[in-house]
């Protein structure tokens, strides 16, 4: 059974909605490298690495581990790329990487114009902040 020529092209026009969907879906699902503030990911590759880029340095810094295996460390707050190379210049890893902060284990307490973040694992108290963690308070709180 065929549908009437009347109801083809709003047929046509619902699929290919949903495939723009699934793609628009696709593309948020791969968002890259995720890493917490002043913590490391393990990041594995496939060939020997000869060298990293790092388009923002004060976001993410790498170390080489071995040559398959890099140590990513979140230095501040935002995102950036991280290409590795192979010695023939060849792109093994092209990422994007977003470094954000661990909200689990911490609270935030507001006192008018002030905030402090504290660390509760398991009983809270002050947190360590680096100095990108400082300049983004003192941004918040308009200093």
């Amino acid at each position: 059974m065929s549908l009437p020529s009347t109801r083809r092209p709003v047929a046509s026009l619902l699929l290919s909605a949903m495939i723009c969907l699934g793609f628009s879906a696709a593309a948020r699902a791969d968002t890259g490298l995720q890493v917490v503030m002043n913590q490391a990911k393990i990041v594995k590759v496939a060939r020997a690495i000869d060298t990293i880029v790092i388009g923002n340095e004060a976001i993410v810094d790498a170390a080489v581990q071995n040559d398959t295996t890099i140590v990513l460390t979140g230095k501040g707050f935002g995102s950036t790329n991280v290409v590795v190379l192979d010695k023939e210049g060849q792109a093994i890893v092209d990422q994007q990487v977003t470094v954000s902060r661990q909200d689990s284990g911490s609270v935030r307490v507001y006192r008018r114009s002030q905030m402090q973040t504290l660390s509760c694992t398991p009983y809270c108290e002050g947190a360590y902040r680096n100095e990108a963690e400082l300049q983004s308070e003192n941004a918040l709180n308009g200093q």
